[in-house]
């Protein structure tokens, strides 16, 4: 049984108040009766329930971030880049996992707030919640991550993700391709339907319309989603068949490779892949992945500082970060296709 304040009050011959002011104010007690209160503790392996002291306090010493798909590496490296801002300012981060379902990223935001956390990191599912603008109206900063904010009330980090589509496309079209797939394009949230229409307004200003655009919408922005992808493009009749894909994330292009490379179809000879948000590895795959890559640590990074300073309060002003990407040119992707109709 965990030893309690009374029973180091008892053991040392002090009230419990004078444990309590060597526990937070040291310099208000003297030295010898602080010694005979700090050896109680030794001897009794007294721990203090911080959580307890803070939520009396009225807030914790926490920042919660709740991710789409923890399985991710993206969201991994975001919530590095997290941890990074949050550990310096003596911060802990109750990371949630919302697996893209609004009811569990609801049951998360409820638990949040029951934690009295300084405040929500949050790249949300498809729609915003009623839950986020819940925590707000009780003063608890939310800040999204990789999405744009619904109005100017609300710190937001996020990327060019229609610019980051049509880089892509231009690439690919630039290598002579002229039948492209777009594989992701069912999915409901904000920053992937970005990546599409970039992925759409380059292949129309290069061939007239997006008649060419092949759209694939696979069950999940996952590996397994790619290998579904794969074996329904090589369905298609060759005349029809695209010669070259954009994938939504990096996740869905590894699935791809991998599903091409099982159906006898050469990477990048007969089938160009580029993928999105270059994480770790799309660079280790055994055909290197273009891809386009998104600041991913540094997203974190700025929201969590966004947060802190929306937590303090004073003078804060809102303000949304949009950081441009970057394409980043690989083997998946390198045969030039000059004879492509």
């Amino acid at each position: 049984m965990n030893a309690s304040i009374r029973d180091v009050a008892l053991r040392a011959g002090v009230s419990v108040g004078t444990v309590s002011n060597v526990l937070n104010r040291p310099d208000t007690v003297g030295q010898a009766t602080r010694d005979r209160v700090l050896g109680a503790i030794d001897a009794l392996g007294f721990v203090r329930n911080e959580s307890a002291r803070q939520l009396r306090a009225g807030r914790s010493r926490t920042i919660g971030l709740v991710v789409l798909d923890i399985s991710n590496p993206f969201f991994t490296d975001v919530a590095r880049g997290v941890e990074d801002v949050a550990n310096a300012q003596g911060l802990s981060v109750i990371l949630c996992n919302s697996d893209d379902e609004p009811d569990k990223e609801a049951a998360h935001l409820d638990v949040l707030s029951e934690q009295r956390v300084q405040g929500v990191l949050i790249t949300p599912t498809a729609e915003l919640s009623p839950h986020l603008d819940a925590l707000r109206g009780r003063g608890v900063p939310v800040v999204l991550v990789d999405r744009r904010p619904s109005g100017p009330d609300q710190c937001a980090v996020s990327v060019d993700d229609v610019l980051g589509g049509r880089l892509a496309a231009e690439h690919l079209l630039e290598r002579g391709h002229r039948r492209i797939a777009f594989i992701g394009g069912a999915s409901g949230l904000p920053q992937i339907q970005e990546r599409h229409e970039g992925v759409a307004a380059a292949v129309r200003e290069a061939l007239g319309s997006v008649d060419a655009l092949t759209v694939l919408s696979p069950e999940a922005l996952t590996v397994a989603g790619g290998r579904e992808a794969a074996g329904r493009i090589v369905g298609i009749p060759a005349a029809r068949r695209p010669t070259a894909a954009i994938c939504a994330n990096d996740l869905l292009a590894l699935g791809l490779l991998q599903g091409m490379v099982a159906h006898g179809v050469r990477v990048p000879d007969e089938f160009a892949i580029v993928g999105y948000d270059d994480i770790d590895f799309a660079a280790a795959a055994a055909v290197p992945l273009t891809s386009v890559r998104k600041p991913r640590h540094e997203l974190g990074r700025r929201a969590t500082e966004l947060l802190l300073a929306e937590a303090v309060g004073e003078g804060h002003r809102h303000e949304h970060e949009v950081f441009g990407p970057q394409l980043v040119v690989r083997e998946s992707s390198m045969v030039r296709r000059d004879d492509a109709s």
